[in-house]
This record gives structure tokens, sequence and C-alpha cells, in this order.
């Protein structure tokens, strides 16, 4: 370069002295155009830049859309609809950037429910496998058809996966699962001396009794840190109704009456599915007493079976 790359006094080094030198003999160093510059910027060749350009910092409607096309958007979806949106356009343009074509995309303040419609296309125009978790109060709206905002942004989301599927323009998955925030389905143990009694009784079957079988199977999804989305299968054993999720890595049975016969079934499962780990979880009341609860702990622990719990 002609120039002292040694630092002046008061100077430090932005990389080490090693570093710099290498950087001058691949001709790394750029002076300026005159080459009178105190300080050399870092070249970048052509080269090793990846294919595309840099995001930049400043969002062009032209590129990403502005608000009336977001309120167009949401109109052809759900006719009468008012509602202020983001346009689908500036969600995939921020996908793109954030996340692969994997990307599990969250938005917790999901409105209208844009952010579902836009992972649709995006998926549908790459052929990318993006998956969405949209979070949203039911706040009330005011002169709509729609009663809440979770209401309008889960009818937005459905709408626009059958119109993707209306233009056969459908990736492998345009279904979604809607869950609502609450309590365990579990009843939890009072130990109140003075209602000792009623607690006792109504934690016989201390599933609550509003609670359906899914929701039990959700709640043992999260408790054991599994995707809520993971694949599940049922079976029969002996009469039973048995739920396979994630191709073995937890078993429940949530039915009356369990025997024997049902945990020999479950045991063998283990064998014929050779998942890494297996979990199996009963309601506890489900067995006929202790003696066959202790026994089907047996048999499963016979089988490799460790990690054993009763609801």
């Amino acid at each position: 370069t002609g120039k002292d790359i040694l630092p002046k006094k008061s100077r430090v080094w932005s990389s080490s002295q090693a570093q710099t030198e290498k950087n001058v003999r691949e001709d790394r160093l750029w002076w300026g155009k005159r080459g009178t510059n105190s300080v050399p910027a870092l070249k970048n060749f052509l080269s090793e830049v990846r294919p595309g350009r840099m995001p930049g910092t400043l969002l062009l409607h032209e590129e990403v859309g502005h608000t009336d096309e977001a309120s167009k958007e949401l109109r052809q979806l759900l006719p009468d609809t008012k509602f202020p949106a983001k346009p689908t356009r500036l969600i995939e343009h921020l996908c793109t950037i954030g996340g692969s074509k994997d990307a599990l995309i969250l938005d917790f303040f999901a409105g209208s429910g844009t952010t579902g419609q836009a992972v649709y296309q995006l998926n549908a125009a790459d052929g990318g496998n993006r998956r969405f978790i949209l979070v949203q109060l039911p706040e009330p709206i005011d002169n709509s058809s729609y009663n809440t905002v979770f209401e309008l942004a889960r009818c937005r989301v459905q709408a626009s996966g059958a119109e993707i599927r209306k233009q056969k323009k459908a990736p492998a998955d345009l279904g979604f699962r809607v869950f609502r925030l609450d309590s365990s389905n579990i009843v939890p143990w009072n130990g109140d001396f003075d209602s000792i009694e009623s607690d006792l009784v109504e934690t016989i079957d201390n599933i609550k009794a509003d609670r359906s079988e899914g929701d039990v199977l959700y709640e043992l999804l999260l408790k054991y840190g599994l995707d809520l989305a993971t694949p599940s299968a049922t079976r029969d054993i002996a009469g039973r109704k048995i739920t396979v999720i994630g191709a073995g890595a937890l078993i429940v049975c949530l039915a009356d009456d369990i025997t024997l016969e049902v945990v020999s079934g479950i045991a063998a499962l283990n064998e014929e599915l050779e998942p890494e780990i297996m979990r199996v979880a009963f309601k506890d009341s489900g067995f006929a007493d202790d003696v066959t609860k202790t026994n089907a702990a047996q048999i499963l622990l016979q089988a490799g079976i460790d990690d054993v719990k009763s609801l």
C-alpha cells in the first residue's frame, strides 16, 4: 500500500498485528480513493459475498406494502371486515430476513392474524416448511362480524389456508391448532383439615370433570417438553384406547379398568417402535387396585420402561 501500517502513538490495533499484515499481503486494506485516509477500511471481494443484497434499515412501501393494501387483503378473505392490519408482504419480508425455510415464527401480538397468512403464502411460494405461533388476547371488537380479535385472527388464518388450497398452491401442511391458556387439568390436592373428607372424595378421579382426554394429552406434551404438533396415533390394546405420541416417545392410557393385559401390550410397543426413550402415563384411578398398579410398574420396568407416571 505504500503506507506505514504500524499504529501511531496513542492508537491501538483494531485487529491483531498478524491479521493486519495478512490483510496487507492479500490487498484487503483500502485507504480511500486517493490513498490518503488515515484509517483503512477492510475490502470485501465479490467472490466472497453471498448472493442477494443486505436488507436495508428503511422499508419502502413499494417493496413491503402499505396499510391500504393490508385492508384490501383482509377484506378479500373476510368481506365487510374493518380492522387495522399489516400487509402480508411486510411479514414475508421480515420472515425471509430473520429465518430459514424451516423457521418457527412467533408473533406475540397477532392482531388479525397477518403473520399466519404470510407464513402460509411464503411456504406456498418457495416450498418452505415454516411454522407459526400466534398469541392474541380475546379483546372485544366493536362494529364487527367477530366478537373478539382472537376470533378474527382464527377465521383469517383458516380462510387464507382455504384460499391457497383453492389456488392449488398448497404446501405440505396448512393446518393449525388453537389453544387457550387455562389452569391444569389435574385437580390440585388441597389438604385443608376442615375439608379433608370432601377433598379425598373429589380426588378419587383427579382429572377435572369438564376436561377432555385431548386436554390432558396436550398438558402432558407440555410437561414432557414435547412439541405440541408432535404426530400421534391411537391403538386398541385389549379393548382399551392407547395414544402413541411421537412414534413411541410418550404412551398415554386414560382408560378405566386397566388390566395387566393392557400393560403387557404397552410394554411390547417399546420393542416394536424402538424409541430412544419411552414414557408411559396412566390415569391413577384407571387401575382396579394398588396390586394391579404395582404389577404394571414391574412389567414396564422389565421391558426397559422406567419413566411411568399416573395422573
